[in-house]
């Protein structure tokens, strides 16, 4: 098992999550006027604002974090990194705003939840960057923000290929927070490789409306499990943690149930005794790798950098070999596979799905 450990860390990932540290010298704002290259002398100070789940979400917004926190960690003499916590929607303009008037050369806002106000924002502040996870902002993005996106319907097949080989019920579930385009593709994923393997499963989809209500998502987990319901794959943030406490609840209680983390590898946070697998979106990953090359003096202002399988912006956890049968992982990287080579397009929407035949 140690051996597939291995080879799932070296095919999926790449790189590990390294925590930061404090980083050193006297930081001052730059100027950053140009859109295209950055003076590569200056110390760069990068910040990003949290969605309302939070920093500490063990999900999203800690990804993101744990990117800029390596990248710091790498370059001391460089770079400065701060993040900015939103407690609520409220919280994002003022806390942009609070960036640009700081002087900070790079802005991120995590999470598509921010896109109104990074659009906002950076129209009224053209000389100053920005960049936003999750959204492309409609497709116009100005020339002084960059969109990053991500195939979460890919890393989602991936686990859906699990869960319709792993289930004892044939039924399967999925939360939801926010129903809106970036969750329609993990649901659409997933559903898909539910399928694609297990055509008799029966999936049901709910929207909890929320990315920081642990308490309904223990309660929409319960009620899928009594509904027989034996794997639920979240993609809810911080409402999410509801999934893996009733998970692991019934797990004590001897229930035969899993749960399906999302983001980072959530048995890190909730243990492997009810965390099957772990859908894995590497916003650190994206966030280290445009910060690199913004603090080399490459910024691309006006454009969408688009992370999926083939790099490694998303896949499956290390981890996953530890509740996971080796044939099942794989089959599973079999289909992975099929994925980057363009044999299989892998719905991004519901009325893709729809069509989508396995």
């Amino acid at each position: 098992m140690k051996k597939m450990a291995g080879l799932l860390a070296v095919m999926v990932f790449g790189s590990v999550i390294l925590s930061g540290c404090g980083a050193k010298g006297n930081p001052s704002p730059s100027d950053s006027g140009s859109t295209s290259k950055q003076s590569e002398q200056a110390t760069k100070r990068i910040g990003m604002v949290t969605d309302a789940s939070g920093v500490n979400d063990n999900s999203f917004n800690e990804g993101a974090w744990n990117g800029l926190q390596r990248l710091q960690t790498q370059n001391e003499d460089k770079v400065k990194v701060k993040y900015l916590e939103s407690k609520s929607n409220a919280d994002y303009e003022t806390n942009m705003n609070q960036f640009v008037q700081q002087g900070w050369d790079l802005k991120f806002g995590i999470g598509f939840p921010l896109e109104d106000t990074v659009k906002k924002v950076a129209q009224a502040n053209p000389k100053s960057l920005f960049a936003i996870i999750d959204s492309n902002l409609g497709g116009k993005i100005p020339d002084n923000v960059t969109a990053i996106t991500f195939r979460e319907e890919q890393g989602s097949f991936l686990v859906g290929v699990i869960a319709g080989l792993m289930t004892k019920t044939n039924k399967v579930g999925f939360i939801g927070g926010v129903d809106f385009a970036v969750i329609n593709r993990f649901e659409s994923g997933f559903k898909a490789g539910v399928k694609t393997v297990n055509p008799k499963a029966e999936i049901t989809s709910v929207y909890t409306n929320s990315f920081s209500a642990p308490d309904l998502g223990k309660q929409t987990a319960a009620t899928m499990y009594d509904k027989g319901a034996d794997i639920i794959f979240h993609a809810s943030g911080g409402t999410g943690d509801g999934l893996f406490n009733e998970a692991n609840e019934r797990k004590n209680n001897g229930q035969n149930v899993w749960a399906i983390g999302v983001d980072k590898d959530q048995s890190q946070t909730f243990g492997t005794k009810a965390v099957l697998t772990s859908m894995t979106k590497r916003v650190d990953n994206s966030i280290f790798q445009v910060c690199e090359q913004f603090i080399k003096g490459q910024f691309n202002g006006g454009k969408e950098i688009e992370f999926g399988l083939k790099d490694d912006g998303v896949g499956i956890a290390p981890t996953s070999d530890v509740n996971v049968p080796k044939e099942i992982l794989n089959k599973a990287m079999e289909y992975r596979q099929q994925i980057i080579d363009g044999k299989i397009t892998v719905p991004r929407t519901k009325e893709e799905f729809e069509k989508f035949k396995p």
